[in-house]
């Protein structure tokens, strides 16, 4: 199985065109957006480990599943370790997946889904349950508690699914042309308005801009 970047199932379960134009055409892109979401990254970025408040806390781990196809990072992750006795070694007794976002706190489907992964993928690789994990929203500086339901699983695991066969067909979706499209940072490349008409009419139009040799 071909590995796929976590952060497409966020484009794809945001727009599956989206995914398909950065995955199938190579399409990359920045907007006011995307560069706001990098400066809010910047320090989760960097990676290292730190303790505050009997937490350890890991910044930018890599993380990925066979199992899934999957391949990725986590901005951070909350470590909490079962204490034994002096000169026994610590044991993880819990992880906790945070993602950082810069917008207000609001719960989008697509974030959830991208944190469930991240779940899905530190079970894999320490053999344990995580039930739950966060959003972080820099614009309103407020945390979001996400649980991972066996729905929220089934939605995440079924997002990887599709983008394995989009990688698999080399097939890019059609536009659907929304209201949040003016936001995507590939709007330029996709042009909605255009790629989304009924056969009939954008056939006209592609006549219409035609040059002759």
């Amino acid at each position: 199985m071909e590995i796929i970047q976590l952060s497409l199932i966020n484009d794809y379960l945001f727009c599956p065109r989206r995914a398909g134009l950065k995955l199938v055409e190579g399409i990359r892109s920045a907007n006011v957006h995307t560069v706001k979401g990098d400066q809010v990254h910047e320090h989760a970025d960097l990676p290292g480990y730190e303790n505050a408040k009997g937490t350890q806390v890991w910044r930018a781990l890599p993380v990925w599943s066979k199992r899934l196809g999957l391949s990725g990072k986590c901005d951070i992750v909350e470590v909490r370790f079962t204490l034994h006795a002096r000169g026994s070694p610590k044991t993880i007794q819990s992880l906790h997946p945070v993602e950082y976002k810069k917008g207000k706190r609001r719960k989008f489907d697509n974030d959830d889904a991208q944190l469930c992964a991240q779940a899905l993928c530190l079970e894999e690789m320490f053999g344990l349950d995580i039930p739950a994990g966060a959003i972080f929203h820099a614009a309103s500086q407020r945390r979001r508690e996400v649980e991972f339901t066996d729905e929220l699983r089934a939605k995440t695991k079924a997002a990887i699914t599709a983008i394995h066969q989009l990688l698999q067909t080399q097939t890019t979706p059609p536009a659907v042309h929304k209201p949040q499209c003016a936001e995507c940072s590939l709007y330029e490349s996709c042009l909605p308005e255009f790629t989304s008409q009924p056969p009939a009419l954008a056939k006209a139009n592609q006549a219409l801009f035609a040059t002759d040799d």
